[in-house]
């Protein structure tokens, strides 16, 4: 069972907003996460992102992938 890093959509029709999950890889994509490790909010200005990154280095730690979006919202978290 690999584990990826990855996100999962939640909001209406033109408003998103994410939760940054660990999930199985062949679960899809708003199935039932393993974890929940922060959100991201693209609609405010600036777009709002919270890691827990105890939790991600845990995963990581683990031998779980992320995916590109994934890796490249720790990049610009501020944290």
């Amino acid at each position: 069972m690999a584990v990826k890093l990855k996100l999962s959509r939640l909001g209406s029709k033109k408003h998103p907003f994410y939760r940054l999950v660990a999930a199985n890889s062949e679960t899809a994509r708003n199935g039932r996460p393993l974890e929940y490790l922060g959100y991201y909010n693209p609609m405010t200005n600036p777009p709002v992102i919270s890691l827990d990154k105890e939790k991600i280095q845990a995963w990581l730690d683990r031998g779980a992938e992320p995916t590109e979006t994934f890796r490249s919202l720790m990049k610009k978290c501020p944290d």
